[in-house]
């Protein structure tokens, strides 16, 4: 392959991938001051920035070599690297048909996600899917019927809640959590956590140490474990 050719190759593919990452910060969740899309424009300015530094440096090294080739070629495995950073596996959740309610998604050491969550609405996710997913999931019944058009995210900068339930030896249980609402009853709820202490199974779980920013609804606790 002539060496134009790649120039070619490794300037459209710089491009490509810097216009696929500007569609996908659209759509990842916000932090606690900045939405996703300015925390993503930041990272993407950010790699530019590093990757024109990186090319100068190896443009001296490498006097025969073209600065925009060189470029195109740091800045597409740059890219490459963030896209993989932003990247969320979309999951397919399966529920019980007729059902309404919390989903929780309950950080796990299990292997395989269990994507077909209890009568409970309660599902594991290993600790790789658990910190990488933030898009919103393809949700349907036990029958196939799609309920995507009744799953309510938690806002509209971030489809799933990440909830804490505490406490099991001092430690507590994490979850990613959405609704589903009533087919029949579509009405606007606020978005309650609940207690998980009493609905996971303990065997499958993976506790994290608990922060100082934990906070226990006591009362809602003790009204949950007696029903």
């Amino acid at each position: 392959m002539k060496e134009s050719q790649l120039k070619i190759i490794f300037e459209f593919l710089s491009i490509f991938l810097l216009i696929t990452l500007i569609y996908k910060i659209t759509q990842i969740p916000g932090g606690m001051i900045m939405p996703g899309i300015l925390l993503g424009s930041i990272l993407i300015i950010g790699v530019i920035i590093s990757s024109l530094i990186i090319t100068t440096i190896f443009y001296f090294i490498l006097r025969r070599k073209a600065f925009i080739k060189l470029f195109a070629i740091i800045s597409t495995f740059s890219f490459l690297g963030l896209h993989y950073y932003f990247y969320s596996p979309t999951l397919e959740i399966i529920v019980p048909n007729g059902y309404s309610g919390k989903i929780n998604l309950v950080l796990s050491d299990v292997d395989e996600n269990i994507l077909k969550v209890d009568k409970n609405g309660i599902g594991y996710l290993n600790e790789w899917t658990f910190n990488k997913t933030y898009s919103k999931p393809i949700v349907r019944q036990v029958n196939g019927q799609k309920l995507e058009n009744y799953a309510i995210g938690f806002n509209s900068s971030s489809f799933f809640a990440k909830e804490k339930s505490c406490c099991i030896g001092n430690k507590e249980i994490e979850s990613l959590s959405f609704k589903i609402e009533n087919k029949s009853n579509k009405t606007l709820e606020e978005f309650k956590s609940r207690n998980l202490i009493n609905l996971v199974d303990k065997n499958k779980i993976l506790l994290k140490e608990k922060d100082t920013y934990s906070t226990i609804n006591t009362k809602f606790t003790k009204q949950k474990s007696g029903t």
